[in-house]
């Protein structure tokens, strides 16, 4: 007997956003948790653009959308960095509602989408941890202590260590790890203003204000590089104390800033790896489960995030009986989506890697050449923020398509409010730009028709001759062409199953 559509393992921000995506199209879900309370400690500290622009999509039920809630608490910043090199990738240039890091705790971000399955009567067990998970050709059963339970299907949330990663029998290969970062929330009796970067032949250190009374500190000492495996897995098993991070902040920095007052204090390392696919029958897998790398300006928190928006709808589709093959295992599938993500992810996080722990001269000098072509503001700095704010992903587009099929949607303005605030994990969104509003007969119950006037502006030359645009629920363009010849079919295309009985495969 079925208990749930769909049991999603791990509570953290991913597995409680893709349960708030699957709940808002409609869809039974249950999330274990194996902890028995949520985490209180920052951890990923940052929300990139992106992020924020799928947070937008999901209603706090108050009115407000979940970004809305964030907003209000967190602090904007307009710059980042790549690899704590001293010039920052500058954002403010983007072509999006929030052209800004959200410096915000991660135990925030988790509270707000915690509370809001709680009003929307989502189960959240905590305590619950999941043992094992078997699954047939209708069905996952999930192990929690002495009982099982039922499923269609099963999401993997459940970090680096994912035990549906391993009961799915995915491989999850990469590099070992050879070095050992400190990283700790902490008060500072001499405070910083912005985030300052250090680094020198001694090591690297980062000091970022979280809150106005929070610092989260992190970085390597160049003795804590170039270990083996067995030394990583030893030096990370000895607890980071308050001692040893102020004496790593002195050998680097100079000083110490009187660090005290520790929320959080743990240790990283750079290992590098993601999974061989991100689905094995009506097992799937998100986040950390799906990629890990060395932590670098939260990227896996938001690749994680972003992983939830595109699994769940498609899900979503598939449960409900409407997704075409094309979204199960096709082309345009969560795996086939997703997983270059995370290949891309771990490859920038490797360059960022050999940037900022190369403690040498050959590696100075690299650093201050890279430094300098962001700081130039030309093609790599733009590449740069477009890659790391999440806005410049784009997944494949079929021959002959539109240039904009594939690409995210902009925030278009509507004839009635905007398109971030239109989008709903439950349907796709044709927007309307005829004179006359004619597309309003393709409305379903999978596509909202929505009028809106023409794009213009520098930023809009892409859309010269649009006159219809398909929108996915995850704000990616499926379709767009200069009249409606063939909209008809592409909505077909994207929302009608191939086969009456669709079948469960790997995609």
């Amino acid at each position: 007997m079925l208990t749930v559509d769909v049991i999603v393992v791990g509570g953290g921000p991913v597995g409680l956003m893709t349960a708030a995506l699957l709940d808002a199209a409609g869809i039974q879900v249950a999330v274990y948790e194996r902890d028995r309370e949520p985490v209180h400690q920052s951890r990923g500290s940052v929300l990139h653009p992106r992020t924020l622009e799928v947070l937008t999509a999901l209603d706090n039920g108050d009115g407000r959308r979940v970004s809305d809630v964030l907003l209000a608490e967190g602090r904007q910043v307009p710059r980042t960095h790549y690899a704590t090199l001293p010039d920052l990738v500058g954002y403010r240039d983007l072509d999006t509602p929030f052209p800004f890091v959200l410096m915000i705790s991660q135990w925030r971000t988790e509270q707000v989408l915690a509370d809001l399955l709680r009003a929307r009567a989502v189960p959240v067990h905590y305590g619950a941890e999941v043992t094992d998970v078997v699954q047939s050709a209708g069905e996952v059963r999930v192990r929690v202590g002495g009982a099982w339970h039922t499923a269609r299907y099963v999401v993997g949330a459940d970090g680096a260590r994912s035990v549906v990663r391993k009961a799915a029998g995915i491989d999850f290969p990469g590099t070992t790890p050879d070095q050992v970062g400190f990283v700790a929330d902490v008060r500072l009796a001499e405070p910083i203003e912005h985030a300052v970067h250090y680094w020198n032949q001694d090591g690297h250190a980062t000091l970022a204000p979280l809150t106005q009374t929070t610092t989260r500190v992190f970085g390597v000492k160049a003795t804590d590089a170039g270990l083996t495996a067995e030394e990583v897995r030893r030096r990370q098993a000895e607890p980071l104390t308050l001692a040893e991070l102020a004496e790593s902040l002195a050998g680097i920095c100079g000083r110490d800033f009187g660090v005290h007052s520790p929320s959080w204090m743990s240790k990283s390392s750079n290992t590098g790896r993601h999974a061989v696919t991100y689905r094995a029958g009506r097992v799937l897998l998100a986040g950390d489960a799906g990629h890990v790398h060395l932590p670098a300006g939260g990227q896996g928190l938001n690749v994680g995030l972003q992983d939830a928006t595109n699994l769940a709808w498609k899900l979503a589709a598939e449960a409900q009986g409407w997704a075409p093959d094309l979204l199960i295992g096709g082309e345009a599938g969560y795996d086939a989506e997703r997983r270059p993500i995370a290949e891309q992810l771990v490859a920038s996080t490797q360059a960022q890697d050999v940037l900022m722990h190369t403690f040498s001269p050959g590696g100075a000098a690299l650093r201050e050449l890279f430094s300098g072509f962001i700081a130039g503001g030309g093609e790599v700095a733009r590449h740069l923020a477009g890659t790391l704010s999440g806005l410049a992903v784009a997944y494949p587009r079929p021959d002959g398509a539109h240039p904009l099929v594939g690409t995210r949607a902009p925030d278009l303005a509507l004839t009635s409010g905007s398109l971030l605030r239109e989008l709903r994990p439950d349907r796709f969104l044709l927007v309307d730009f005829t004179s006359g509003a004619s597309l309003a007969e393709l409305a379903s119950a999978h596509v909202a028709v929505r009028a809106a006037p023409r794009p213009t502006g520098p930023r809009r030359t892409d859309w010269d001759g649009v006159q219809a645009a398909l929108i996915r629920p995850d704000g990616y363009i499926a379709h767009a062409a200069p009249s409606s010849t063939g909209l008809a079919q592409a909505i077909t295309t994207w929302t009608e199953p191939d086969h009456r009985t669709t079948s469960v495969r790997s995609g």
